[in-house]
């Protein structure tokens, strides 16, 4: 079934929880909506033809207001793709079918999509080997896609390849793409994975020890630490060093802080606090 009605019981599960697995678009109409009669058949004819690739769910605005006021429908027809559990495009009033197929295919997706899309599915089950072929295919078929080039990055990073999933992520050109919260994780877990590999705890602590302005062993400790997740540790060693000094590798040390809050999400206590530590420390 490519199309049904949805109401408010059913909303979740139908629209929500399904738009995981593949875009779901949204026909808020009513019965008494003469522009609605002529676009609802048009949707309904294209979720057949596209045979899944979207699932259209039908919601009559008047028996849902709720819904119409979640989604802030003004006018009907409004046509809404949720992707993932959100809105990513929208439209408003009846338009021409070639319009509408048009729309569609910026949200339904590609080849190379699918192939990545099951590549996930096999990251999901540790099979890495057999996501990376995926993934290879998929940039085969769609060299532009940067999302294959990010999922290839977390395999490199779960396989402890920092330097090839540093390769696949200095690729990276679309603003959109660079700016997604799991790319600036991603960035900056390979950095800091870098910047640490080989170093020894003691030797570095030991080194501090003997000489508290040495803020290269400060630097490669704090990597060292937040390599073990010892994220608050490494994080105060950060913090010495931009007290200390500013100007030491071009302010390395606010630099790595702020990696480490991309590493942690942008947000949270840990980062709430280390963020007002660190504005204390610039001041």
């Amino acid at each position: 079934m490519f199309s049904q009605d949805v109401t408010q019981s059913d909303f979740e599960e139908k629209v929500i929880q399904a738009s995981f697995r593949q875009p779901v678009v949204i026909d808020f109409w009513a019965p008494w909506c003469a522009p609605c009669k002529v676009l609802k058949p048009i949707l309904e004819k294209l979720a057949a033809e596209y045979g899944g690739k979207f699932l259209l769910a039908k919601v009559n605005s008047d028996e849902n207001p709720e819904l119409s006021a979640q989604f802030a429908v003004r006018g009907i027809p409004a046509v809404k793709a949720v992707v993932n559990g959100k809105v990513v495009d929208e439209f408003s009033g009846a338009l021409p079918e070639g319009q509408v197929r048009a729309w569609l295919d910026k949200i339904v997706p590609s080849p190379a999509d699918e192939l990545r899309m099951a590549a996930q599915h096999k990251m999901a089950a540790d099979d890495l080997d057999g996501a990376l072929q995926l993934l290879g295919e998929a940039s085969a078929l769609d060299p532009s896609n940067e999302w294959v080039r990010v999922d290839a990055a977390q395999i490199m990073l779960a396989r402890g390849e920092m330097d090839e999933a540093g390769r696949l992520l200095d690729s990276l050109k679309d603003p959109e793409v660079l700016k997604d919260a799991l790319v600036l994780q991603l960035r900056a877990q390979t950095r800091l994975a870098q910047a640490g590999a080989g170093a020894s705890e003691a030797e570095l602590t030991a080194a501090i020890a003997a000489n508290a302005n040495d803020l290269d062993a400060r630097l490669k400790l704090a990597n060292v630490l937040i390599a073990t997740q010892r994220y608050a540790e490494g994080m105060d060693q950060l913090l010495e060093i931009v007290q200390r000094d500013r100007t030491f590798q071009d302010d390395i040390g606010r630099k790595t802080l702020l990696d480490v809050f991309n590493l942690l999400g942008g947000q949270g206590e840990l980062v709430m606090a280390y963020r007002r530590k660190l504005a204390s420390a610039l001041n």
